[in-house]
């Protein structure tokens, strides 16, 4: 069953939090999450700000109590209510109970009517436990308590904690890679793939049979006969028919994991109401073949608070007297964590790469031949015979996305932001996140807040609810 509600952590504010809430001297600590939420079906909460309790302003502070002055949910107030944010207060268990005691009860009988007196339908509370775990429950105004399915941390790792499998000690053993553990929580997990094509077509196959209980598939192209070489469970009836990618690959996953599975949205990422489809994730994976669809699920993955993986793949060429020849293949997986570096700040595009791509659409037989180039540099080819190279950046994508959920190497994965490989020399680049330079993005965790991503051409049409 896919976890339609969720409180999702970046983890720069998650380290931050837990900091404050354990400061060493074994008492409780509180402090109130002001949440962002992604628009419906799902309910995501984004930790968006972080209001800490000082520890010397509590009135009382043992070691299974704590009261603190209002001052501090007031303040919550004033900045969670112009956007309609949920507020969750949150305070430590340092005892490690990893549930809500019958004071917690009490407390939020006590605290939460005098949020909703303010604004709202509904907002929570949380515990954390010392070692960073989080339990979040949800309030409607008549106090009817939902637990919240899970709580998620995108950091360097993702981490997740369950609601349900819970003991009294702590959540449920987290699952080993490559295990039938991995895939059954998978099952309760969405992915998004945007680009179904030579690499996405891959990295689809992929998620849908490891396990995921949702796979969002995203293009707007049609399948032709150039590109069957390349991509995953397309057919010359579906080229000849000009089926949609994305339908083409929703239908195929049918056959093997039912109808309930793979959604498609044949539109173009660029379009709101794919963009709504992206935000229901719970991991975004990039396998497009523009900067501006590179650029707007940069956006989606900060504005959600959704790790994204991005792959690219590249053949460049150098001309000697004998014509064009193949300098290196090439191939770049980035993971991009809310509040960390973006492909941005990484150069994957900048300002003026999307303006040349944008002056180039308007000279349509020059940007289709650029697109029949993006394989191999120099060389206008429109049926590249790639299908190898992009299964090695496919494979190594969803292997970076294992690794991050259920870890497994020898070293931090915080030494693993951008992986580059060469096939022309064998050899395999590293890029640490604290290698690239981070700038401030104004739309992280900002959610549903209008316009969608910060941008007019995504607003909401005048009229609509």
């Amino acid at each position: 069953m896919i976890a339609w509600t969720c409180l999702a952590f970046p983890g720069s504010l998650h380290a931050d939090l837990q900091a404050h809430l354990f400061p060493g001297d074994g008492l409780e600590a509180a402090a109130v999450l002001v949440c962002a939420r992604t628009p419906g079906p799902r309910l995501r909460l984004i930790v968006k700000h972080v209001i800490l309790v000082p520890h010397d302003a509590c009135k009382q502070r043992t070691v299974d109590t704590i009261t603190w002055p209002s001052d501090f949910v007031e303040q919550a107030i004033a900045v969670g209510e112009d956007e309609g944010h949920v507020l969750v207060p949150i305070h430590s268990h340092p005892g490690g109970l990893f549930d809500f005691s019958e004071a917690d009860d009490r407390s939020d009988r006590e605290l939460l009517p005098c949020i909703f007196q303010a604004y709202g339908e509904a907002h929570g509370s949380a515990i954390m436990t010392p070692d960073g775990s989080v339990r979040a429950r949800l309030y409607n105004r008549a106090m009817k308590v939902t637990p919240i399915s899970a709580a998620m941390v995108i950091g360097d790792d993702i981490r997740i904690w369950w609601c349900d499998g819970a003991t009294l000690t702590g959540p449920a053993p987290r699952p080993i890679a490559f295990t039938a553990g991995m895939t059954s929580e998978l099952a309760r997990l969405t992915a998004v793939v945007i680009g179904v094509s030579g690499t996405g077509s891959i990295i689809a196959e992929q998620v849908a049979r490891l396990g995921f209980g949702r796979v969002v598939l995203i293009d707007f192209d049609l399948v032709e006969l150039k590109n069957l070489n390349r991509i995953l469970n397309a057919t010359t009836a579906d080229a000849n028919a000009e089926r949609n990618k994305a339908r083409m690959f929703a239908d195929a996953v049918a056959t093997y994991r039912g109808e309930d599975v793979a959604l498609a949205v044949p539109m173009s990422i660029a379009e709101r109401d794919a963009v709504l489809a992206a935000s229901q994730g719970d991991v975004l994976f990039s396998c497009v073949d523009t900067l501006e669809a590179r650029h707007l699920a940069d956006r989606i993955a900060a504005a959600f608070a959704i790790p994204l993986f991005d792959v690219g793949v590249t053949i460049p060429t150098r001309m000697s007297p004998k014509g064009a020849q193949i300098a290196d293949v090439c191939g770049r997986i980035d993971y991009v964590q809310p509040g960390g570096s973006t492909l941005k700040d990484r150069r994957i595009y900048t300002a003026d790469t999307l303006q040349a791509e944008y002056d180039r659409k308007a000279d349509p037989v020059g940007h289709q031949q650029q697109i029949d180039a993006g394989y191999i540099k120099g060389i206008v080819e429109e049926a590249p015979a790639v299908i190898a190279l992009n299964m090695r950046a496919a494979s190594a994508c969803v292997l970076e996305f294992i690794a991050r959920q259920y870890p497994f190497r020898h070293e931090p994965n915080r030494l693993y932001a951008q992986t580059r490989f060469s096939l022309a020399v064998g050899d395999e680049t590293l890029m640490a996140e604290d290698d690239f330079g981070r700038s401030a993005n104004p739309i992280l965790a900002v959610g549903a807040q209008e316009p969608l991503l910060g941008l007019p051409r995504l607003a909401r049409p005048a009229g609509a609810l």
